[in-house]
């Protein structure tokens, strides 16, 4: 006779106090190490610094403790450390354009903006109590999203820095709406897929090897790649588009494991950018920047030109295999280097095994999302959890990808270390999300009445098989019923 031993789950904060001391140790030793190799001496606010830095990561340590115990316990002490290195290379960015007598302060101000994230970090967790609240909203953030999305094209509100009309200005201050947009299109996306994922699995026909969807099913893709084409076209930003169509397309797959929906998705937003490519100078530019590098004539061609990417290129060869050392390199030598070649600069002072160090925090990152995703019984926060730990993923692989060459660049910024307030306080949301939604995951059901010891699934809570199990049935939630009736009308349509 076999007997199963009941599996106590533990919060694991203690795991977590620790991962966060090593995190900041590595963020206020690099802040150190600039100090040292470039002026010969300590920072005169290190203290601070590292004060300041210790009280963000316990304020947000502190408030999973009484908000959401059962957090993932790795989560915070990744985000940490990848900001904080993201602050130390600002820092040392600033010294650089100090010594040229362009004095600037863009490692204090991302300092503030870290605090305003970690702020609104803990303010989504102790608000948002349980990340399904978030599916009554499905329609709303889809208009939310989309105004967002069109606010720069505003006359007088919308303005344009190198060339992309991306950026808000509102009480003297820039704001990069599309990076909050992100998130209330991923809550769009979960809420509308988990409610018509049945009719968008089932019903279609099959050719060859791919199961293609209905004609009346292609509408919200094709709704999504006019969007993002849109983006393309009048706010001149291809790493946005990209990256909308991108996180559609990814949450289709997540809810249908459809690899048609995939196909269907690169064939589209392929055939439309060859075409914007065609049609409009600003993308031909783009391609031509990133095919014909260094040709002299693209090299030095302004605006548009290459000059930056190879600048940048030649920068990470400088560093080699293990870099130049904190404070020994020139980053300041390609343009933008705190912002959208902010990978460039580590790679140059931190080598290639810094830089693919970083590379897998933000794997690890990405794989504690999506572990999440798998371990969260109730289909809305599977498809939440999986759409905003791809955005991290594939932004990450977009901003890389543009500054090696391997893909065109984009213009977006690396999450948590590429200098922007914008960029930050969206990404500090979306980790509030995912540690949200890995409390429900990892949060063990009670015992059912009368059997101590035993597990009852509880609704929306724990790892278990349960009546909340699966895409589209979500108990206590309101809306479920509609949610059938539309489900069960799929089926038969899809039969018939």
């Amino acid at each position: 006779m076999v007997t199963v031993a009941p599996h106590r789950v533990r919060p694991r904060r203690g795991v977590e106090l620790g991962l966060l001391v090593l995190a900041l140790a590595l963020a206020v030793g690099a802040y150190a190490l600039v100090g040292l190799n470039v002026t010969g001496e300590l920072p005169g606010n290190i203290a601070g610094y590292g004060a300041g830095m210790a009280v963000l990561g316990l304020v947000l340590h502190v408030v999973l403790r009484l908000r959401a115990p059962y957090a993932d316990p790795v989560i915070l002490p990744a985000t940490i450390a990848l900001n904080g290195i993201g602050l130390a290379m600002i820092y040392r960015i600033d010294l650089a354009y100090a010594a040229r007598d362009n004095v600037t302060a863009f490692a204090t101000r991302q300092l503030a903006w870290t605090a305003l994230g970690v702020l609104l970090a803990s303010v989504v967790l102790v608000v948002l109590r349980d990340h399904r609240t978030l599916r009554r909203y499905t329609y709303t953030a889809m208009v939310v999203g989309l105004v967002l999305v069109v606010l720069p094209l505003v006359p007088g509100l919308g303005t344009t820095i190198n060339g992309a009309r991306i950026w808000v200005r509102l009480g003297g201050m820039s704001l990069q709406p599309a990076e909050f947009a992100k998130i209330a299109l991923a809550v769009f996306f979960a809420g509308y897929l988990v409610t018509h994922r049945e009719t968008l699995t089932l019903a279609g026909p099959r050719i060859g090897g791919l199961h293609l969807p209905r004609v009346r099913d292609l509408g919200p893709i094709l709704v999504v790649w006019a969007c993002s084409l849109a983006v393309l076209v009048f706010e001149r930003d291809l790493g946005t588009s990209l990256l909308f169509f991108g996180l559609f397309v990814a949450m289709l797959y997540l809810a249908t494991e459809r690899t048609s929906w995939i196909a269907l998705g690169m064939l589209l937003f392929g055939g439309g950018a060859l075409l914007a490519a065609q049609v409009f100078p600003h993308v031909d530019a783009r391609f031509d920047a990133w095919l014909h590098a260094f040709d002299d004539d693209v090299f030095n061609q302004s605006p548009g030109g290459s000059g930056q990417l190879v600048r940048g290129l030649y920068g990470m060869a400088n560093g080699g295999l293990f870099g130049t050392g904190w404070g020994q390199g020139r980053p300041d030598l390609v343009p933008f280097a705190e912002s959208d070649f902010i990978v460039a600069s580590l790679g140059e002072e931190l080598g290639l095994t810094g830089l693919l160090a970083l590379l897998v925090t933000y794997l690890v990152l990405a794989e504690r999302g999506m572990r999440t995703a798998i371990g969260v019984r109730d289909g809305f926060g599977k498809l939440l959890a999986g759409g905003v730990a791809f955005v991290v993923a594939f932004q990450c692989f977009v901003v890389v990808g543009g500054v090696t060459r391997l893909i065109p660049l984009t213009g977006l910024t690396m999450p948590f270390l590429a200098y922007g307030g914008s960029s930050l306080l969206a990404n500090w949301v979306i980790v509030a999300l995912i540690l949200r939604i890995s409390d429900s995951a990892r949060r063990p059901a009670p015992a059912a009445p009368g059997r101590p010891g035993s597990d009852r699934p509880d609704p929306g809570h724990g790892p278990g098989p349960g009546p909340g199990d699966g895409y589209g049935r979500d108990p206590g939630h309101p809306g479920t019923d509609h949610q059938d009736t539309e489900i069960l009308t799929g089926l038969k349509e899809a039969r018939g």
